[in-house]
């Protein structure tokens, strides 16, 4: 496949580094020493120009052009470049957009502005944020199959009831498949001899009622429903989405917004949210308000400096739990281990999002593990599938190593996956695999 790519940021980078060794790929950027970085680091063809200009779109080879991704920082800019692709080619279209505005015109038009599928950056990290608060145990959580399945990584404290435990000991649930175990940087496939330690990372992947029971035995003080008390710090619009989201879920969250008129309108759009107009890195307004009590604070300013601030006091007053936007991927290894419990970071909420369109065999959702070291996917069986038609344990002895069936739905119902479980063409199949096999697993499934 070919696929042109608008804007080298870091969104676009990532992209291009997730396809560089599977398709044709092209990047435009307008800073000519991007260019020649990207030029020199992947295995692309990087050129300079401006998107939006049918005379660069031309140079890029657009007419032989299987997909366009509009990656930049701009939304309007996103959004020209996807209309004049579109009065040139057949090229799939997706742009990356901040704005929700454009979501929703997009949304009640089909392929408005020429964009056949459009992410929102600031919707889709408010959603991952949310999912973590409605699971507190969890550092991540992704939804497959509609809901009826759910993909969440925990972290093994050592004083967790698991810690030193065998898969087959913590295994006690009807819905559950553990899928991986994240340790000292590498992938493992969990066996039943294995034993969970401390400062492992496990993946798992079940029903959202085996999963939530799960975290509640990970974790026995963060279980589902106990973040009772939620503050949000920044009326940003990820603050201000988040704080919607939750008050959707029957939060009554605190929002704490510096600017005296945003803080009104937030306000006016909140009206079962406090929102305190005042600065969230003053101690003396945190000490006053009893910001310590929370049992989460997410951190949502403009800044990755003002986010880990806010979060650190906050830990430093009591609070439970912390989140912060972290807008520099690079720095979300970093932050956590400086002692923030979850960082999120839009562009790789985005990238991942976009992702799914790009893998062969046609993934109907897709969740990357640790930014790239691991990836689930859904997958409708067909009958060319290696899946169909037998069962698990054979078909998956003729896949490479690193694949575990997570789950399986037919007909809107949760089938857990066992050795002589039958998977029939039309079945959709959660599948945690390692990247280093990914494309390859895809084309077989």
């Amino acid at each position: 496949m070919r696929v042109v790519i608008i804007g080298a940021g870091q969104v676009g980078s990532s992209i291009a580094a997730d396809l560089d060794s599977t398709h044709e790929v092209v990047v435009v950027e307008c800073d000519p020493t991007r260019v020649e970085e990207l030029n020199y680091s992947l295995d692309v063809l990087a050129i300079q120009g401006d998107g939006t200009a049918v005379s660069t779109l031309e140079e890029a080879g657009i007419d032989d052009a299987d997909m366009v991704i509009a990656s930049t920082d701009d939304d309007e800019t996103n959004i020209v470049a996807c209309s004049t692709v579109k009065a040139i080619s057949d090229a799939f279209t997706i742009a990356r957009i901040k704005n929700t505005e454009y979501l929703w015109t997009w949304q009640r038009s089909e392929k408005a502005f020429g964009i056949d599928f459009m992410v929102c950056t600031n919707l889709l990290t408010a959603e991952a944020i949310v999912r973590v608060v409605g699971l507190p145990a969890a550092r991540d959580v992704d939804p497959f199959a509609g809901g009826r399945v759910q993909m969440a990584e925990f972290e093994v404290d050592e004083g967790s009831p698991i810690a030193g435990q065998t898969v087959a000991q913590a295994d006690r649930f009807d819905a559950l498949t553990f899928a991986a175990i994240l340790r000292n940087g590498n992938v493992d496939i969990p066996r039943g001899e294995t034993v969970i330690e401390a400062g492992d990372r496990v993946v798992v992947i079940g029903s959202p009622k085996s999963v939530q029971e799960f975290a509640t035995t990970v974790a026995p003080e963060e279980s589902p429903g106990t973040a009772e008390e939620v503050v949000v710090v920044g009326g940003s619009e990820i603050g201000f989405h988040v704080a919607r989201l939750l008050e959707e879920r029957g939060f009554s969250p605190r929002l704490i917004e510096r600017e005296a008129e945003r803080a009104r309108e937030l306000a006016e759009d909140l009206p079962n949210t406090v929102v305190m107009e005042s600065d969230a890195t003053n101690l003396d307004f945190l000490e006053r308000e009893h910001i310590g009590d929370a049992d989460m604070l997410i951190a949502a300013l403009d800044s990755d400096e003002k986010n880990l601030l806010v979060s650190l006091l906050a830990q430093r007053l009591g609070v439970e739990r912390t989140v912060a936007v972290i807008d520099t991927t690079a720095y979300v290894e970093l932050f956590e281990a400086v002692g923030i419990d979850v960082g999120v970071s839009p562009r790789e909420v985005v990238a991942e999002e976009i992702t799914r369109f790009t893998r062969e065999g046609g993934a109907e959702n897709v969740a990357l593990i640790e930014s790239d070291k691991a990836e689930v996917l859904e997958i409708e069986v067909d009958a060319e599938s290696i899946l169909a038609g037998k069962p698990i344990q054979e078909s998956v002895s003729s896949l490479p190593e690193g694949v575990v069936i997570g789950a399986i739905t037919r007909d809107r119902e949760f089938i857990v996956p066992r050795g002589n479980t039958h998977i029939q063409p039309g079945d959709h199949v959660v599948v945690f695999v390692d990247t280093a096999v990914s494309d390859k697993v895809s084309k077989l499934l």
